[in-house]
């Protein structure tokens, strides 16, 4: 992939014709070359000549894709042992809070994932040509990010130089420097970005020896996608892996690359997580409407809103429409998000009876979805994206359900699966249907997805929770020692206030912060924790800081049912009296009334248990997981239902703040 537009070392890209290098940019710019994009283009490289006109050493790049955001920067200036990271607004008068935000943004993006960039110092510079000049201190944001700085047309070189004069270290070498490895992890939002406006998995994701690589699962789907088209056959495919490992991921991939390889597909992504089909919808009708709007062309919010509604839908809706008519559906490829939390018999069956006056509707969820897409005369591919220990709400049939309406109903469906599906417990505990699917399916290693790739600072963290929740106390400690005391901040603490602090000290530039907690954590009421409230979650999660409605703003809470899907970089994890140890066992319990009820029901017991793994699992950066005292004149909220707890993850080494 091209790194850059444009790359030189400085002396020769200020002897080079402006007009030459104006068409080396042309050249590789992918959308219709505006006039305002290129006139912003020869301004950007007649201010930068004069600059640097008496700099023999250095190198300049024009245009450095950050390929995790689906965006360029400006430039990228090494001169020495400096990296500068150069946001430029031509004509601006003023500097502006999203665009101080934006170039922070590109040098953590360098930071954290492109190799060359992890050991050096990053300075980045807003540049508004028209602006007052403005005093810089110089000084450490994180590490060796420095603050962003701010210059005008003229005051650039003098910024630069006062950079320069800092304590000298090694020097970069540019043409080492650009080759790096470059190891993004996108969040699913910006995923979502990137592959609709045309990026390819292999470019926003991360693709070394660490992690999976996503694209190999995607060529197996295509693979059998395009082998049922050629034999005529209906295949169903179920897709695995560890919590943030890239499922939801693959499956946006994988709807977009059909969308561009056949339309006449009509491949679709499905959900019945409500939150993340809303999250990821708003994202991408914003996404639209700005992007116009950089092109110079006005579009609608909601004429932005009928493509990316297309492209994502909700899975419940699909169901809908499938009721009216008998017919077989557009929709020839069909990626179910999150299948393990389609409704049971018996929940389908009470919903239609209560919401659709259906009285005798006898199917699971699950079965019904096969049954819409076996309407096709020809062909069609259902994809499944399965998470094992992912069923957090009543009537969620898990992955069983869709493998006893196979083999009581579609015997002629080409399965495709994992060894993972029959291996571990996590995701299918019949015996007979494991026997079944044995002798059946088409096993393959490569529909799992078994390295999480959700937080870029450790991998080993879902492995880290399961070994919490399994009270594997050597397991925890082993795990937390090697992998992430260092690398991925876990803090405890009883005072929510020293919460909120120190997730605003940890997020910077646009990274999101939030609160969560479980949607039965009544008693956390006390400190201003209110799970009944409903959060709005595009807003909580798409909008600024200066929204009070936002998860920055550590005033809304989110539950399990709001997150599943989603992520933060930093997150405080609050912790009731739903859930806990005491005499080394957990404890199931929901709030009624006015007093605590044991849960004693294995399968709603799971449920809990697996939304403390959710939870537990939404950061990629960090968490500080908040305890309360409790409180001996309160008998909800008694100190027994925390303290265990709080002490058992002190042992493991968690440190409190």
């Amino acid at each position: 992939m091209q790194r850059s537009y444009y790359s030189n070392n400085l002396s020769n890209f200020i002897q080079e014709d402006t007009n030459k290098i104006l068409g080396e940019l042309a050249r590789h710019h992918n959308h219709a070359l505006e006039d305002l994009q290129k006139n912003a283009w020869i301004k950007q490289i007649e201010l930068l000549k004069q600059v640097f006109y008496n700099y023999a050493d250095g190198h300049i790049f024009f245009e450095f894709s950050i390929p995790r955001m689906g965006k360029r920067v400006d430039n990228i200036i090494i001169i020495k042992d400096s990296i500068f990271i150069v946001e430029f607004k031509v004509g601006s008068s003023t500097y502006d809070n999203i665009a101080i935000e934006q170039v922070i943004d590109y040098s953590q993006d360098l930071k954290n994932f492109h190799e060359g960039s992890h050991v050096q110092k990053l300075f980045p510079i807003l540049i508004s040509t028209e602006a007052e000049s403005i005093k810089n201190t110089i000084e450490p944001l994180q590490d060796k990010l420095y603050k962003p700085l701010l210059a005008n047309k003229n005051s650039i070189l003098n910024v630069i130089e006062e950079c320069l004069n800092i304590v000298k270290e090694h020097e970069v070498c540019p043409l080492t420097w650009q080759s790096s490895i470059y190891k993004p992890t996108p969040t699913i939002i910006e995923a979502a970005q990137a592959l609709y406006k045309g990026h390819n998995v292999e470019e926003i994701s991360r693709s070394d020896s660490g992690a999976i690589n996503l694209s190999i699962t995607t060529d197996k789907i295509n693979q059998i996608i395009n082998s049922s088209k050629k034999t005529h056959k209906k295949s169903i495919c179920f897709i695995t892996g560890v919590p943030g490992a890239g499922k939801t991921l693959a499956g946006l991939n994988i709807a977009n690359e059909r969308m561009n390889i056949d339309k006449n597909e009509h491949a679709v992504f499905l959900s019945g997580n409500g939150p993340l089909v809303d999250v990821l919808r708003e994202a991408l009708t914003r996404d639209e409407v700005n992007n116009a709007k950089e092109q110079g062309k006005r579009l609608t919010k909601k004429e932005a809103a009928i493509k990316t509604h297309a492209f994502i839908q909700n899975i419940h809706h699909f169901r809908d429409d499938s009721l009216i008519s008998d017919k077989a559906p557009i929709e020839k490829v069909v990626v179910f998000d999150e299948a393990q939390r389609a409704w049971n018999k018996e929940q389908t069956s009470s919903f239609m009876k209560r919401k659709k006056g259906q009285d005798d509707f006898a199917s699971s969820e699950p079965k019904f979805l096969i049954d819409v897409m076996n309407r096709h005369d020809d062909w069609c591919t259902i994809i499944c994206l399965i998470g094992g220990g992912q069923e957090i709400n009543t009537g969620e049939a898990g992955l069983e359900e869709w493998i006893d309406s196979l083999q009581a109903y579609f015997k002629d469906w080409n399965i495709y699966l994992s060894s993972s599906i029959i291996e571990d417990k996590n995701y299918l505990k019949d015996d007979t249907l494991k026997e079944w699917l044995t002798y059946n399916a088409n096993i393959d290693t490569n529909l799992h997805l078994s390295v999480s790739v959700r937080s870029f600072r450790s991998e080993k963290l879902s492995d880290f929770i399961q070994s919490i929740l399994d009270i594997d106390i050597i397991k925890s400690k082993n795990l937390y020692n090697d992998f992430l005391k260092n690398d991925y901040p876990i803090i405890l603490t009883r005072d929510f206030e020293k919460a909120k602090k120190w997730l605003k000290e940890k997020s910077i530039g646009s990274e999101r912060s939030g609160v969560i907690a479980s949607s039965g954590a009544y008693r956390l009421r006390p400190f201003g924790i209110n799970v009944k409230n409903q959060v709005d979650a595009p807003v909580w999660f798409l909008n600024n800081r200066d929204d009070i409605r936002s998860s920055y703003f550590n005033e809304e809470v989110a539950t399990e049912f709001d997150i599943q899907g989603l992520e933060l970089d930093w997150t405080c994890v609050c912790w009731d009296g739903d859930f806990y140890l005491y005499n080394n066992q957990w404890i199931y319990r929901k709030f009624k009334g006015t007093k605590w009820q044991n849960i004693n029901k294995d399968i709603i017991r799971n449920y809990l248990l697996n939304a403390y793994r959710v939870l537990l699992t939404r950061a990629r950066q960090g968490m500080i997981i908040f305890i309360p005292n409790g409180s001996i004149d309160d008998k909800t909220r008694l100190p027994e239902y925390y303290d265990e707890t709080f002490n058992y993850l002190k042992e493991i080494g968690i440190q409190e703040v």
